[in-house]
């Protein structure tokens, strides 16, 4: 989605047509109806009706919800009640007994900060730490945190903090959960709020570009959806997805910029012009999250259908209204019509994968979509550098709409993450071979040198420089991450002492909420607190 820095990609909106390559209008089931999952709902009310995790993979049923009252089977056939995953099931209707992150943990939030939490480890897990750890330099008082980093059950309901080291992976030689812990109370603190919220929670952007004040974009809900699963917060994962639903296009996804009033946002400020589409990486890790929830909590929380059956429409919806089938590659929103510009940073395997789990008969195309991703991904590397462009064509060559970059800035950026991701969990070799070419260059450079911009051949093309010394966690973290896949040990813990060390100053600038949400992901990532629960039925 656009960043902070980049209002320029959604310029081309004015010449795109506004319907889907296919029908898909908002009024109709989803592809997947058919399988357990019903037509997206906002489900504004209604309580948890069971705590039990849905399972994954076997025949998928074709008689809507499954029996029982704990959630629907993702993908699988149930033969009444509630499946659970691994011999384990979440207790109290999906709230986690030790507190934190469910519905009675943290409770309702003014203004994004929780009131309560029980303390995990020495940090509070349900609100801003008060007397608390140092995460990177937003110190708030106290010492640096005794660190538990026992290994987690893995099994429902997957309580935060798990510490679970791939075998794949190499993760730094000194990590603490409770880094990831602070990050996301810092996060949540600052960019959470129930202002211009419609009686839910948004994520807000403080420092968003055209002159706009504290917008949302849907790839913000993601992102908010994805460390609440992670983090144990469920009253706020389901506020978050009730806020979406309040900001729905005509296809049922979520509008991609909502002002602070909640009206769509301004998208091209010279003609006025307001958002009224969606965007495929959001679409896809509000998905990924809602896959996750199921699995981790059951049931649907405070919502009006299971997290199962909402994760399998936004995946209808996707392929109805996403997914350019003339080359097989998801286009960048559904309102892109004949134009076609592949993102490589909404390339999202890992995703995928659970996808085609949940989604059996579609299950050809899911991965489909992964084969043809790596190839575009790899033929768009740099052959130096490994660098891959903002945009490209459906061939990987560097290619963007009038007006959008083509060199690696803060859309490319995620690359080595997200791709990272699918080795650690997966062992991807295609996956591996490209995060090598990646971690050669940003290895060479060190991680205390990383700008946030660069020409595909190297060259650096820094977004901020001011004040002396500023990076990007997002640039140094990603790649830190990407270099897990390779055995470059001191260049991670390189990465993970800068994110834990340096002062916010220096590790996030414009776009804050942008940096501040991919440090709290690489934190997870490189503490083993961040994979697919489905990895581990």
């Amino acid at each position: 989605m656009v960043r902070a820095m980049a209002v320029y990609r959604w310029l081309i909106v004015a010449v795109l047509s506004v319907s889907c390559l296919v029908s898909c209008g908002s009024s109709d089931a989803p592809a997947l109806a058919e399988k357990g999952g019903d037509p997206v709902s906002s489900g504004s009310g209604g309580s948890s009706t069971g705590g039990s995790s849905d399972s994954l993979g076997g025949t998928a049923e074709t008689g809507g919800k499954s029996g029982g009252k704990g959630g629907s089977s993702l993908g699988g056939a149930k033969t009444g009640g509630s499946s659970s995953l691994s011999g384990g099931s979440s207790s109290g209707g999906g709230t986690h007994a030790n507190g934190g992150g469910g519905a009675s943990g943290g409770g309702s939030a003014t203004g994004g900060n929780p009131t309560g939490g029980t303390s995990v480890g020495g940090s509070s897990s349900g609100g801003a730490p008060t007397g608390g750890s140092s995460s990177g330099g937003a110190e708030t008082g106290g010492t640096e945190p005794v660190c538990t980093n026992s290994v987690g059950s893995l099994s429902p309901p997957y309580a935060f903090p798990q510490n679970f080291k791939s075998s794949r992976c190499h993760y730094p030689t000194k990590t603490c959960s409770e880094h990831a812990q602070a990050a996301y109370d810092q996060w949540k603190e600052e960019l959470v709020t129930t202002d211009g919220a419609g009686g839910f929670r948004r994520v807000r952007r403080p420092d968003n570009e055209s002159g706009g004040s504290d917008t949302t974009v849907s790839e913000g809900i993601g992102y908010g959806m994805m460390l609440a699963v992670f983090m144990d917060d469920q009253s706020l994962f389901d506020d978050l997805w009730k806020y979406s639903q309040a900001h729905l296009d005509g296809n049922g996804l979520m509008i991609w910029l909502i002002q602070s009033d909640g009206q769509p946002g301004v998208e091209d400020p010279g003609s006025g012009r307001r958002a009224s589409g969606s965007a495929t990486d959001a679409d896809e890790d509000i998905a990924w999250a809602l896959a996750q929830a199921a699995q981790k909590w059951g049931g649907n929380g405070s919502l009006s259908d299971s997290y199962a059956n909402l994760a399998r429409s936004m995946m209808g919806r996707m392929l109805a209204c996403e997914l350019d089938t003339r080359y097989n590659l998801f286009n960048a929103g559904d309102s892109w019509g004949e134009t076609f510009a592949w993102n490589p940073s909404y390339f999202a395997p890992n995703e995928y994968r659970l996808f085609a789990k949940l989604d059996t008969e579609h299950a050809q195309t899911w991965n489909g979509l992964i084969d043809k991703g790596y190839e575009v991904l790899a033929a768009s590397q740099d052959k130096s550098t490994g660098l891959v462009p903002a945009w490209t064509d459906a061939s990987g060559a560097p290619n963007a709409p009038p007006g959008m970059p083509t060199h690696y800035q803060y859309d490319s950026a995620r690359v080595p993450f997200r791709i990272a991701q699918d080795y650690c969990d997966n062992g991807e070799s295609r996956a591996q071979a490209i995060l090598g070419k990646l971690t050669g260059f940003f290895g060479g450079i060190g991680a205390d040198q990383i700008v946030d911009g660069y020409e595909l051949n190297g060259t650096p093309k820094p977004e901020n420089t001011s004040p002396d010394g500023v990076q990007s966690a997002l640039f140094v973290g990603a790649a830190g991450v990407g270099a897990m896949s390779t055995s470059n040990q001191d260049f991670v813990d390189s990465v993970y002492g800068r994110l834990v060390d340096q002062p916010d100053e220096l590790m996030l600038p414009r776009s804050r909420y942008f940096n501040l949400s991919w440090k709290v992901f690489t934190l997870l990532m490189m503490s083993g607190n961040l994979f697919d629960y489905a990895q581990h039925q």
